[in-house]
């Protein structure tokens, strides 16, 4: 079986070696085409306006200047056009990427790019607690569940232009409860706070920070089960209708 690892924290990444030792696991043809540099929030965006560079770092190892796309684009058509991978695996991204955040993550998008060439996609989270942290994230749960949630994964039925998303819960990997297949739920809108000073020349400047809502999240949804201490799988489909809605937009122009 041959494996593409990549991400979207790029090529550097303390992630990316967590999934490499994970991938070695499942097979002894690990491929790395990942993005040079960190791409977070760079969603399922490619690079259009200047051109694509790509390093080599050694033997099936690439570096990429552009976005997570822009990576599995570059692998599938061209670094492994002639050898495909049979599996990709996206992460391990240093946060989680529950609910809405599949929409705005490099690491899902990544999966997303693979699923839609034809390819078995998996990205992989892993959620960790702020305080007292740092810059430092402990991958503690992905590194010692990340095979042993995989392999079933392996071989099991997806339907077309299907990727599967993962996120380990934050805390010490022997106080993982287990795995929940769940569905993706959804956050209160509201966490975006908006940070705004003034640059010595008198100009106005802004960061976006994405603060913590408050709530209890809904039964049977990734959010639940990552709060609860269960590794949470969720199948997210490329299909993006809401079919119940057809007929009452139709309705609308008749």
């Amino acid at each position: 079986m041959r494996i593409l690892l990549t991400n979207d924290d790029g090529y550097h990444a303390p992630g990316l070696k967590v999934l490499e030792a994970i991938a070695r696991k499942l097979s002894d043809d690990v491929w790395i085409v990942a993005p040079a540099e960190e791409q977070s929030g760079a969603g399922h965006s490619l690079t259009l306006s200047r051109p694509i560079r790509v390093r080599k770092h050694g033997e099936q190892r690439y570096a990429v200047a552009g976005t997570p796309t822009d990576a599995v684009m570059m692998a599938l058509a061209k670094i492994m056009k002639d050898s495909p991978p049979d599996l990709i695996l996206s992460g391990v991204n240093r946060g989680a990427n529950l609910a809405e955040d599949v929409t705005y993550s490099g690491t899902v998008s990544a999966a997303m790019e693979g699923a839609l060439g034809g390819i078995r996609s998996i990205a992989l989270s892993q959620i960790y607690s702020r305080e007292g942290m740092g810059d430092s994230v402990p991958f503690e749960a992905a590194a010692a569940w990340g095979e042993r949630v995989l392999r079933p994964l392996l071989d099991a039925p997806l339907a077309p232009r299907t990727l599967v998303n993962i996120n380990f819960p934050a805390g010490p990997a022997d106080a993982v409860k287990g795995v929940r297949v769940v569905s993706q739920g959804l956050r209160d809108y509201g966490r975006l706070q908006i940070v705004s000073n003034t640059d010595p020349r008198g100009y106005e400047y802004h960061w976006f920070a994405l603060g913590r809502t408050v709530e209890t999240p809904a039964h049977a949804t990734d959010l639940e089960a990552t709060a609860d201490g269960f590794v949470s799988v969720t199948p997210l489909h490329l299909d993006l209708t809401h079919r119940e809605s057809l007929d009452m937009l139709a309705q609308a122009y008749r």
